[in-house]
């Protein structure tokens, strides 16, 4: 087996982790717009638009911190672009939660599919599952059971998401409330999808180090 020099610098792991609990207070912001949007009024929509935009910003932040230690680092603790990829991933599950937030807001939505409640629930899932296995990249060990119930939640968001998509198509709401309410819950889906680049990143990194 080949000699691999690995630094014992927790850094990268706990940024990593850091990220991943961005993502989960980006899950609770979500959850509070279900609540803006049952008679909460348009003032509330637009206060956890603000939030959001702010962890958002947080979330950029540590991306940003992530990238200028492997530039800054001689020996990373695994392939440089593996880190990249990761941070990436990362990132984009933020931003699609935020974008989703930013839209109700912008398209003044009083009010969201029932069903929109399980998209949430799936990514707040996915979301706590992230922010308790990034500490475990220092090991590498027990992984696997992460990317399976990853897997598992986006088959799960995939379902709901056809279930929603079917329902605004069915002809019960008008044309504009339809692109407005699918604009959502595609962004919503599109999360529940980079969570699964998360897994599989992760999975890359976990066979390669093994």
């Amino acid at each position: 087996m080949p000699l691999r020099l690995r630094p014992n610098d927790p850094t990268f792991y706990d940024l990593f982790t850091e990220s991943a609990n961005h993502l989960v207070d980006g899950a609770r912001i979500l959850a509070e717009l279900l609540g803006s949007t049952a008679g909460s009024g348009l003032s509330a929509s637009q206060q956890i638009a603000v939030q959001m935009k702010d962890a958002e910003h947080a979330a950029d932040e540590t991306t940003h911190s992530i990238i200028r230690r492997v530039n800054s680092t001689f020996v990373t603790p695994f392939d440089r672009e593996d880190i990249y990829r990761l941070a990436s991933d990362l990132d984009d599950v933020m931003d699609f939660m935020e974008e989703a937030v930013d839209t109700v807001h912008l398209f003044n939505l009083d009010w969201l599919p029932e069903e929109v409640a399980e998209q949430i629930e799936v990514l707040q899932r996915a979301a706590q599952l992230t922010a308790e296995t990034m500490p475990r990249l220092r090991t590498m060990k027990d992984l696997a059971e992460y990317w399976i119930e990853i897997n598992r939640l986006e088959n799960t968001g995939d379902a709901v998401h056809r279930r929603i998509i079917a329902k605004l198509f069915s002809g019960e709401y008008d044309a504009l409330t339809v692109m407005k309410l699918k604009t959502v819950v595609d962004l919503l889906e599109a999360a529940i999808d980079a969570f699964e680049h998360v897994a599989n990143t992760v999975e890359q990194i976990a066979v390669k180090e093994s």
